[in-house]
């Protein structure tokens, strides 16, 4: 698959079926609209391509209106979407990226300028997509646009699970509020999150419950507290606890995701570890110095490691007080 970034965007040379949105989580929703577009790419004989903008538009206009006004956590970062957009098997990726010039466009300059730069056969949007400065481009326009110049333009219908509507954001309150079980059927797979393993202030090792770090986005994720987790590292499954938090024993200011392994003592730096939540086991607790939180943390690790061995495949852990 390859990725383009605009406003190097020049897809003349190619017949494209287009879908735009957030894509966040490339939930069933999302999933709906790339089966359609990859139905279309087979009648019209065109390659596939997703749009996407960096960053998203409430990240954006959370910046610009207030530094302590926190934008909604990110299901998955850029990388992780790109991926899952490749395992989909989409031809092409493009990112907008979102700034004053693409947040004043009017909607035909939208299409002028971003549309029309694509050889286009069809193009297919979400039940809820607009487009434009302050949102005044919508499906309507774009059929009439479409009709006019020869593309195929639709819209999918809603998808829902539970009499509710799949959505990002239904998804980002069920993570935050430890129903990872329901996440994943909206989601259509597990939520998990994948980054490389890095240096940290290797205080896990002085405490006796050595961690390895995960690199993290600037974007923060839809998850807070102690987790018990089960890990995929070069193929090998493998168990354990995870703590994403700032940290606030030691006066950490940024998110960090530090995981320990059970059973485990290897030098992993720089390897690519995959995190899958399984439940959460409390809040993060700012305690009143390390030893206090050696205690803590060897009582988590001690229950969840005894559950997970009664438990076998299945991974059980109640709230460590």
């Amino acid at each position: 698959m390859k990725i383009y970034k605009n406003p190097n965007l020049n897809l003349k040379h190619c017949n494209g079926v287009i879908a735009i949105g957030n894509f966040d989580g490339l939930h069933l929703g999302h999933q709906a609209i790339l089966k359609k577009i990859q139905n279309n790419a087979k009648k019209y004989n065109s390659k596939t391509i997703v749009f996407f903008t960096e960053p998203h538009a409430a990240e954006y206009f959370s910046k610009i209106a207030s530094k302590n006004q926190n934008p909604p956590p990110r299901i998955c970062p850029w990388r992780e979407k790109v991926k899952l957009l490749k395992n989909s098997g989409i031809d092409f990726a493009c990112f907008l990226k979102f700034n004053n010039d693409l947040r004043t466009m009017l909607p035909q300059e939208f299409i002028s300028q971003i549309l029309e730069s694509i050889n286009l056969k069809s193009f297919t949007v979400g039940d809820d997509f607009r487009f434009g400065a302050d949102r005044k481009g919508d499906t309507d326009l774009l059929k009439v646009w479409g009709k006019k110049n020869g593309v195929f333009v639709e819209n999918t219908e809603t998808i829902f699970y539970g009499n509710e509507r799949v959505s990002s954001s239904r998804i980002r309150n069920e993570l935050l509020d430890n129903n990872f079980e329901l996440a994943a059927k909206l989601l259509g797979r597990p939520y998990t999150f994948s980054g490389k393993v890095v240096h940290g202030q290797h205080l896990g090792r002085t405490i006796e419950a050595p961690t390895a770090n995960i690199w993290l986005p600037n974007q923060r994720l839809p998850i807070e507290g102690v987790y018990a987790v089960k890990c995929m590292l070069n193929n090998t499954k493998h168990k354990g606890i995870a703590n994403m938090g700032v940290r606030p024993t030691v006066g950490g200011e940024k998110p960090v995701l530090e995981v320990h392994l059970f059973d485990f003592n290897q030098n992993i730096y720089s390897k690519r570890l995959t995190v899958k939540f399984i439940k959460k086991i409390r809040d993060e607790k700012k305690f009143d110095n390390l030893d206090m939180l050696k205690l803590q943390i060897q009582k988590a690790v001690s229950y969840t490691h005894l559950r997970a061995h009664e438990t076998g495949r299945n991974l059980v852990c109640r709230r460590v007080l």
